[in-house]
């Protein structure tokens, strides 16, 4: 109950904004199509295109766990992309040389027991098969502070002396928002319709990147520019044609 009433205090600030991302003259995900669009879909919420043909945000309470979980979602997808992108990028153009630049070959590599130095540098290593166990603990530490404030409410942070202002979703405060973007309340929420416009875009390109490894066994970065320089040749349809 508790969550649910921060939920909806927090929501119902939306049509002061008079934000053309929210309400019922927000754009919509058929443009000028004519539709009927469910009802239960009000625009309060950041990126609400009015999109559910399968009906699935029908009950209140789903709606907010499937916007808590996309949002989640399009986070990590971001960074993952970066972490994908750049370490490929930045060893494609010589500026930072990478033992295994391409992000599914670093995974598959510590699987198979090889050793990888870390950016590059001689004895910074973590051995063998043993390297996918650290990894995965570094991963729990870096996101279970986080994870656990947005699953439990930022109440739960309170007894280790962390108040934060914000509600479940966007916590703000030093921790969440350094550089105090949501000091202006108008262009925070036009914020978070930018951040879950890229978190699906985000999310998509994650496929893509499974489908480009599965299929040519090359990063993301080396597929495009394979395809920059010879798009007839370089493309789904040829790769397809020879696997």
């Amino acid at each position: 109950m508790l969550l649910g009433a921060r939920w909806t205090n927090h929501y119902k600030i939306w049509p002061s904004f008079k934000s053309l991302w929210f309400g019922e003259k927000r754009p919509r995900w058929l443009g000028p199509i004519p539709y009927d669009y469910p009802a239960y879909l009000t625009g309060e919420l950041p990126g609400d295109y009015g999109f559910d043909v399968a009906g699935l945000s029908r009950d209140p309470l789903a709606l907010q766990k499937y916007f808590n979980f996309e949002i989640l979602h399009a986070r990590w997808a971001m960074l993952a992309a970066l972490g994908a992108l750049i370490p490929e990028l930045l060893d494609l153009i010589g500026a930072f040389h990478f033992v295994e630049p391409v992000w599914w070959r670093v995974g598959y590599s510590k699987l198979k027991g090889d050793t990888l130095d870390y950016l590059g540098i001689p004895g910074l290593h973590f051995a063998g098969s043993q390297g996918v166990i650290v990894i995965a603990i570094c991963q729990v530490l870096l996101m279970v502070g986080p994870e656990y404030a947005r699953y439990c409410g930022i109440e739960a942070l309170e007894p280790l002396g962390i108040y934060l202002p914000g509600d479940i979703n966007y916590p703000g405060g030093a921790l969440f928002d350094p550089l105090n973007l949501s000091k202006d309340p108008v262009a925070f929420e036009d914020l978070k319709v930018k951040e879950i416009k890229n978190g699906r875009l985000a999310m998509v390109a994650w496929l893509g990147f499974y489908a480009q490894a599965a299929l040519t066994g090359k990063g993301p970065v080396q597929n495009l520019l394979e395809h920059i320089s010879d798009p007839v040749h370089n493309n789904l349809l040829s790769i397809l044609k020879f696997t």
